[in-house]
């Protein structure tokens, strides 16, 4: 089902930016390249696919899909822009990862909050990530273009979505194994991450 074959009350549920970027269409200051589009649009379908194998709806499928559209929308803007557009809190985060919060801050009001919150914490993680974000945050990893352990990030995607929970453990505990072995930090956000899901009882 696309955006234009839902029923009223479904697109009441939906703003404008959601359903132009459920179909692919981004907004004016977009900068993604060719490549970065393909890669929102594999994070797009995965987000999709979940939402209906999770039977979210189909209102919700569409936003997961524009959430996987939006995600990376500031990917390749220049990091000296963004840093400007960014909390102050946030203003330390190496260049690569600020386009995140920049994308959040410029869709603040015209998405649904969740969505905000997803696209803001999508590279670090955060405790406040509901399922919407902590989708996100697997399928960015996940798609099928990443060229990071192949094997077994396809074994963790036949996993999903049924088995989020344990994935999340499982992409988030090796995600920062490779901070510690790179020897950077630890961000608090993705500290505090991980030991909410710890808190959880997840494993």
């Amino acid at each position: 089902m696309s955006a234009a074959d839902l029923s009223e009350s479904d697109i009441d549920d939906l703003t404008p930016v959601e359903l132009a970027a459920a179909r692919g269409e981004l907004p004016s200051w977009a900068r993604a390249a060719t490549k970065r589009r393909e890669h929102m649009s594999r994070v797009a379908a995965l987000m999709e696919h979940w939402a209906h194998e999770l039977r979210l709806g189909e209102a919700e499928a569409l936003r997961g899909a524009a959430v996987g559209w939006l995600h990376d929308v500031l990917r390749d803007e220049d990091h000296g822009l963004l840093i400007h557009e960014v909390g102050p809190n946030e203003r330390d985060l190496p260049g690569p990862m600020l386009h995140g919060p920049a994308a959040a801050t410029r869709l603040a009001g015209k998405v649904d909050p969740r969505v905000i919150q997803a696209i803001r914490y999508h590279t670090i993680g955060h405790p406040s990530l509901d399922l919407l974000g902590r989708a996100l945050y697997l399928a960015d990893y996940l798609e099928p273009g990443r060229e990071f352990l192949p094997e077994w990030t396809e074994a963790l995607r036949r996993r999903m979505p049924a088995g989020l929970d344990e994935v999340l453990v499982e992409v988030l505990g090796q995600r920062i194994r490779r901070l510690i072995e790179v020897r950077k930090p630890l961000r608090p956000e993705t500290s505090a991450f991980w030991s909410s899901l710890v808190a959880q009882g997840l494993r």
